[in-house]
């Protein structure tokens, strides 16, 4: 057992390892920006999807101009977990991202400690219904520009201005397809929960 393991101490001379303590956080934005590509990249469990083909009266309602080969959309939710250390456990539940699915929002964020709102920088209108319900609800949350071919259309300052969302809210540019650059943006979501819990 390494010093960092958190235990439980008994009444003997035995110790127990603390299981990991659960935490929801929910990945969000609109059609196509790279939501369930982000849960199955980070997750140390096969993720759960609820994918269905796109039809063509989906295909109709959907705008697949920047999302050509998109075969597939989230129906209901992503879900995935990962272990940040042995004291935090993760749980990723993806919202799906067209409006006709926003019934679902409420018990899908219900026990969220935050949320992290993917954003497609050539489709900024996409993601304005997730900023909206976050910040309605204020609850904590982190914009993340998925960097589609490695780069994004606008920078992190003109982002911040089109969205009109508060300074205290992190703009970030990450990857969905790396491990560690999700990784790495699930943190900075829950260093802002972190943040005004203790505020």
């Amino acid at each position: 057992m390494t010093p960092t393991e958190p235990v439980i101490r008994g009444a003997g001379t035995q110790t127990a390892v603390r299981p990991p303590l659960p935490v929801k956080m929910v990945i969000a934005g609109g059609f196509g920006v790279g939501k369930t590509t982000a849960v199955g990249s980070i997750s140390e469990i096969e993720p759960l999807t609820t994918e269905a083909a796109i039809t063509e009266v989906a295909a109709g309602v959907d705008d697949l101009t920047h999302t050509p080969r998109k075969t597939t959309t989230t129906v209901a939710m992503d879900f995935g977990c990962i272990t940040i250390d042995p004291t935090l456990k993760l749980y990723l539940f993806g919202t799906p991202g067209q409006e006709r699915f926003g019934f679902m929002w409420d018990d899908i964020v219900e026990g969220a400690v935050g949320g992290l709102v993917i954003v497609d920088t050539r489709r900024l209108d996409d993601c304005y219904a997730a900023v909206d319900y976050f910040e309605h609800r204020e609850i904590p949350f982190a914009v993340a520009l998925n960097a589609f071919d490695g780069k994004v259309e606008y920078d992190v300052d003109q982002v911040r201005w089109a969205l009109d969302v508060a300074e205290h809210v992190p703009v970030i540019v990450f990857d969905a397809r790396e491990r560690g650059s999700v990784r790495d943006a699930l943190l900075v979501v829950l260093e802002q929960a972190l943040a005004l819990t203790e505020g």
